[in-house]
């Protein structure tokens, strides 16, 4: 689930960190806090570096996700609507001792987030209770693309984990974006380690998107008003991840070090980068109408690399 900081006049003046309900920002991580390289320094349990019992917890958490994931992968199909994926997500989470992350965080009424074609992230399922009405339901139809993400918390410790998938048969156009959304995520992923920086994985993703872009022939819209984040026994902790290089990132760059958890998401789109809210003031969607992809895993920074927690019990991927 990503972080936006939203506009002023919408923000308490006594709140700090990441605002919600998420409101787009021009600059989501422009306005200096504090040092994120300071934030770091502090150690295991009360900072945000992790011990060895802390990521086996969130080890646990994210298995949860992608076993939930996977679920619904499977039942993704032309017919099936978003508020089944949500009773499944549900469902699935209790059968494995977890609890949904997002059901209720400052007010999100599901147990994911289901996204459809120009709905980049937040979209709300149907068949749940939001503002003393009940979500119309929607059916999936083939030639879709839906985005689901998952986060679940496992013994205090939470997991957060997304993809897209393809109803049915999509168009070639679609199943490029699809292929650049992965690239981009494992090209960030794969610029984790320390004493690399937070921005070193922007280039990562933005790098990715251009190469791609260029074999494809098309021009991917990487999204800037929402980012990554850390996690741990918060949902959204620091540092801001941000998908692409930006002066911004002067304030909130910092060194990666063993320890840190991190959420990477990239998101992109078949056109604009520019992003709009919907009236729920929770659904983000593209402001051409265009369709996007949204790739999320959690992973943590070791001594020699970096380690995907989103997996499977068999040590597989889910994306």
């Amino acid at each position: 689930m990503g972080t936006a900081r939203r506009p002023r006049a919408l923000r308490s003046p006594t709140s700090a960190g990441p605002q919600w309900p998420p409101t787009r920002a021009s600059n989501p991580v422009s306005s200096p806090t504090a040092s994120a390289e300071a934030v770091l320094r502090r150690s295991s349990p009360s900072g945000l570096l992790k011990g060895p019992r802390e990521l086996a917890l969130m080890r646990e958490a994210g298995r949860r996700v992608a076993e939930v994931l996977v679920h619904l992968r499977e039942a993704v199909a032309p017919g099936v609507s978003t508020g089944d994926l949500d009773a499944l997500a549900r469902e699935r989470i209790a059968a494995l001792g977890g609890q949904p992350s997002f059901l209720g965080y400052q007010g999100f009424p599901a147990s994911v987030c289901v996204s459809v074609d120009e709905e980049v992230v937040h979209g709300i399922p149907g068949r749940v209770s939001f503002r003393g009405h009940v979500v119309p339901d929607r059916s999936l139809r083939s030639g879709q693309l839906v985005s689901i993400d998952c986060g679940v918390v496992f013994e205090g410790y939470h997991g957060d984990g997304a993809l897209t998938l393809a109803v049915g048969s999509i168009s070639p156009e679609k199943h490029d974006l699809l292929e650049a959304g992965r690239a981009a995520l494992w090209a960030g992923l794969e610029r984790l380690r320390p004493g690399a920086r937070v921005s070193d994985i922007a280039r990562g993703v933005q790098g990715a998107v251009a190469r791609i872009g260029l074999r494809h022939g098309r021009r991917y819209g990487i999204v800037r008003d929402y980012s990554g984040h850390g996690i741990g026994r918060s949902l959204h902790e620091e540092p801001t991840i941000p998908n692409v290089v930006s002066s911004v990132l002067r304030h909130r760059d910092c060194v990666l070090r063993p320890g840190l958890v991190l959420a990477i998401e990239p998101m992109l789109s078949l056109g604009t980068h520019r992003t709009r809210l919907r009236e729920d003031g929770w659904t983000v969607v593209t402001r051409d109408g265009r369709p996007s992809c949204h790739f999320e895993h959690t992973v943590a920074v070791t001594e020699t690399g970096f380690e995907v927690l989103t997996r499977l019990p068999d040590g597989s991927l889910t994306h």
